[in-house]
């Protein structure tokens, strides 16, 4: 009897959102697969100007859904706020599609307060989805996740495509459409997330009420993870930049330089099904680690990818070209710390944040995103003047340090977090 909850079905809404993310994250990330290339050659911006734009634009987009999320929090609502974030975005890419600087930074500004809106707001409203099913939610996160990274797998191939049959404005474009797609699907098919979107108003009332201080110790955990994972943005973002860079001009490959950012999503594609099924047996064994102990995993794996990509800039990158195997084996490892990292802290946001502001610490998640992909963009401007293999080997130290951090900081942070379990199990059953 006690295994009833585990056999329940994922919500109607999961395929909902799955879906919008996917077409929006096919547009966000067709766009974002050429950004850096486009500054370079179109625009005619060194690197370090590649880099101050790229991690300010970057910052940007991750930082405004700080607003988005208290605007839907006190205002908008989750559905609405995802509504107008896609006309926001969708401008954008059209805006870029025109070829002149006034454009080029209008279109960037459309897409900041677009994605401002849009990307806490799904995020939130997926964990809502899930209240009745809290032993579901990380499984859920780690779907949703794959949906990101089935639209960022195509992205970069079309935009390739697009950009050297026809120009940059196509690619540009393509990413339009992408929103727009995502746009129609989420109106078409909202009366499945509704449910997400009424629960956090419906449920205020018979939610567990937390006290002065549950309330202090949850907020005060998801901040001290919030600026551990700094770190791993700072990372993780090279993918963008300087690995881009490193596939054009360190790489024995034709492969245009913006096709190796489709090695990233193509191993999350292939490696959430195992990860959700290694995660289920080691739980059906009480064996599982918890939320927070698989971000600091994520952490780990991360200084394992850029160790390697130091191996290949003592093997012949620093001053030449190596194989590209070196860049894939360092997308695999660090696309396994991605996904114990990045949906798990969407996880561990919705399951901490007290309800009145679940929005609002959705959104403190994507600003500590926003910090570290401002320092991708800092540390990446710094390519040119020093061998790719100590680039690589500070962000390898970096990542060591982080990780440390956070297995420290779990001791503190787990009382709160099993509690938090706790009463969402004990919720769920009253429901």
């Amino acid at each position: 009897m006690t295994t009833a909850p585990a056999v329940r079905k994922h919500p109607a809404g999961l395929p909902v959102l799955f879906f919008t993310e996917m077409w929006e994250r096919f547009g966000f990330y067709c766009m974002l697969a050429i950004l850096a290339l486009y500054m370079n050659e179109k625009l005619g911006f060194s690197t370090r100007t590649v880099g101050q734009i790229y991690g300010a634009y970057v910052a940007l987009v991750y930082f405004t859904p700080v607003l988005g999320g208290f605007l839907a929090d006190r205002f908008l609502g989750f559905g609405r706020s995802i509504l107008i974030g896609a006309v926001f975005m969708g401008t954008g890419y059209f805006l870029l599609a025109i070829p002149t600087l006034p454009m080029f930074f209008t279109g960037l500004t459309c897409i900041i307060l677009g994605n401002g809106l849009f990307k806490p707001n799904i995020s939130t409203l997926l964990g809502n989805l899930y209240q009745d099913l809290p032993e579901k939610r990380d499984a859920a996160y780690n779907i949703f996740y794959m949906g990101i990274n089935v639209g960022a797998f195509f992205s970069p191939l079309v935009a390739a495509y697009l950009r050297h049959t026809y120009d940059w404005g196509y690619a540009f474009a393509a990413a339009g459409v992408g929103m727009i797609v995502s746009f129609i699907l989420f109106i078409s098919l909202r009366r499945h997330t509704l449910a997400g979107e009424n629960k956090a108003q419906a449920n205020r009332g018979t939610q567990i009420v937390l006290t002065a201080q549950q309330e202090k110790s949850r907020i005060t955990a998801l901040l001290l993870v919030f600026g551990i994972v700094i770190v791993f943005w700072m990372a993780f973002h090279q993918n963008g930049f300087t690995l881009t860079f490193w596939a054009r001009d360190a790489t024995n490959t034709t492969l245009s330089p913006e096709l190796s950012q489709a090695f990233n999503p193509m191993f999350v594609v292939l490696f959430t099904p195992l990860l959700v099924w290694f995660w289920t047996r080691l739980r059906g064994r009480g064996k599982e680690p918890s939320t927070a102990a698989k971000i600091g995993i994520g952490m780990l794996l991360t200084a394992g990818a850029f160790s390697i990509m130091t191996g290949a800039g003592f093997s012949g990158g620093d001053t030449g070209r190596v194989s590209i195997a070196w860049l894939i084996s360092a997308y695999a490892v660090i696309t396994m710390g991605e996904l114990c990292l990045s949906p798990m802290g969407l996880s561990l946001v919705n399951k901490l944040a007290p309800a009145r502001m679940r929005g609002l610490l959705m959104g403190g998640w994507f600003a500590a995103t926003a910090t570290g992909s401002y320092l991708s963009g800092l540390v990446g401007s710094f390519w040119d003047d020093m061998p790719h293999s100590a680039f690589f080997m500070i962000l390898t130290i970096a990542s060591v340090g982080a990780a440390g951090l956070l297995l420290l900081v779990l001791k503190r942070i787990r009382p709160t977090i099993h509690e938090a379990e706790q009463m969402a199990l004990a919720n769920a059953k009253r429901s």
